[in-house]
């Protein structure tokens, strides 16, 4: 099959490849071997450049899903506004939606919504009204000429029902994988369907949304259950349709002055933001790894949530082990840990400790020093073998009291903080890229502060990486 490309017209070959759509998988080393490719092809024009590129990048594509059993959702995706919302009576997810838009995004960052005007739907408190009725502000609220004082005014406003669309390739490499759709920060619920499959809603305003879509196999839709174990959905290899339904509207009643909806701040906005992509995952696989610093014993407590999918019995092992921080001297070698596990469970959940040795760097503010944990499973059921690792980086630190004061680690620590309301107006939305989160805490470092509060809000794990990296204490109100 070879994938339909559209490139901007004009510029080099590799110009062209660079801008294409990111729905491909990462790989670095196979990255470059294509730049190469591209390079050599300059010397070939027209028709055959097209054609001999498009069975290349055929071929790149699906070896990426290989290697890296991520499916990446970002680009160009149809879509339809449904402000009456009748899209699920009509069954919308399946029919061909004919708008284009893309994501990750928002509505009002691509100009999509209703003009600006004095009956616009704002959520949040308007305390002094005189706009509305004032002669000095007639000016301002003439139709096209709109200029809203209380809010971060964005040129289009939309609360209510939107619908996205796109197809998804599912590699026959896959087979035998659970495949999962992760979506880091939707605004606000999400349903979803694949094909004419309906997948579940979700309302989940700061974590991410994560849907089952089921097992990759080459049997049909009769197939016994036990053979696939609690996930009784298979998938065949090919084409489907993603449709993914988000609601902006009030779906819980959190306060409409809460800074996580409303338009004081970052905007009441529709759509889809962070990471957009399937996950292609092992029948049995960790669910979650969590750490937990003992830093008085020199150890971690850490937990781990291993799934079984496979219906049986499966058996192996579990090991965790633990590198120091980056450039570190004079640590002794932390010896790794071993689970051993046979069960016939959904869920095992052990916990274990790992010694980290007689001599450990702390965290703090002024040397944020990070552990990284690596968790690897192996497990077998009958003939099948199955593998999943995670990583988690972590400090060692305690909070404790002192008196009145704070202590850090035992120091007394007085905590330096600013306030942030989700103040993001070129976007409307917190930023989900760990560079920009950075940038933000280094300025409030610069002027002594190290603490950031998030006023009724949870910002994107973006900004907990950052934090940990920088030295920074987060107050999160949700």
């Amino acid at each position: 099959m070879l994938r339909k490309l559209s490139f901007p017209k004009g510029g080099s070959l590799q110009q062209r490849f660079d801008e294409s759509e990111p729905t491909r998988i990462p790989n670095p080393k196979v990255d470059s071997l294509w730049r190469f490719v591209c390079l050599l092809l300059q010397g070939i024009k027209g028709w055959n450049q097209i054609a001999v590129f498009g069975l290349l990048i055929n071929a790149y594509w699906f070896s990426s899903v290989a290697s890296g059993h991520t499916i990446l959702l970002a680009g160009t995706w149809r879509f339809a506004l449904d402000p009456r919302d009748i899209g699920m009576n009509e069954r919308w997810f399946e029919r061909v939606l004919l708008e284009a838009v893309k994501l990750p995004g928002s509505l009002p960052a691509q100009g999509i919504g209703d003009d600006i005007s004095t009956n616009t739907p704002w959520t949040g408190s308007i305390i002094d009204r005189s706009w509305f009725t004032a002669p000095e502000y007639a000016k301002y609220r003439a139709p096209g000429h709109v200029k809203v004082p209380f809010w971060l005014q964005p040129d289009k406003y939309y609360a209510g029902v939107a619908w996205y669309q796109r197809e998804v390739e599912i590699p026959s490499n896959c087979v035998g994988k659970r495949l999962v759709l992760y979506l880091e920060r939707p605004h606000w619920e999400t349903r979803v369907w694949l094909d004419d499959r309906y997948l579940g809603s979700n309302n989940s305003l700061f974590t991410p949304h994560v849907y089952e879509l089921g097992v990759v196999g080459l049997l049909t839709d009769e197939v016994d259950s036990a053979k696939v174990g609690c996930v009784t959905k298979v998938l065949s290899p090919g084409k489907h349709t993603l449709t993914i339904r988000v609601d902006n509207r009030r779906i819980i009643d959190i306060g409409e002055n809460s800074h996580g909806i409303s338009d004081h701040t970052q905007g009441n906005w529709n759509g889809i933001v962070g990471r957009m992509e399937i996950i292609a995952q092992p029948l049995v696989w960790l669910e979650d790894v969590q750490v937990f610093p003992q830093l008085s014993n020199h150890c971690v407590r850490v937990r781990v949530e291993m799934h079984n999918a496979t219906g049986g019995r499966v058996y192996g092992t579990i090991s965790l082990s633990v590198e120091p921080p980056s450039g570190a001297a004079g640590l002794q070698k932390i010896k790794p840990v071993v689970c051993k596990f046979d069960t016939d469970k959904d869920v095992f959940m052990p916990e274990l400790e790992i010694f980290l040795g007689n001599t450990v760097l702390a965290w703090d503010e002024f040397s944020p020093a990070l552990y990284t944990l690596k968790a690897e499973m192996v497990a077998r059921a009958a003939e099948t073998k199955f593998e999943h690792t995670r990583s988690v980086k972590f400090g060692l630190r305690e909070l404790g009291i002192q008196g009145t004061q704070f202590t850090i680690n035992g120091r007394k620590t007085f905590f330096r903080g600013t306030l942030e309301c989700c103040v993001f107006p070129n976007t409307g939305h917190p930023p989900v890229k760990i560079e920009e989160w950075r940038r933000i805490m280094r300025i409030a470092k610069s002027f002594g502060l190290n603490m950031l509060r998030f006023h009724s809000y949870c910002p994107p794990e973006a900004a907990f990486d950052a934090a940990d990296e920088l030295g920074m204490y987060l107050q999160v109100e949700t």
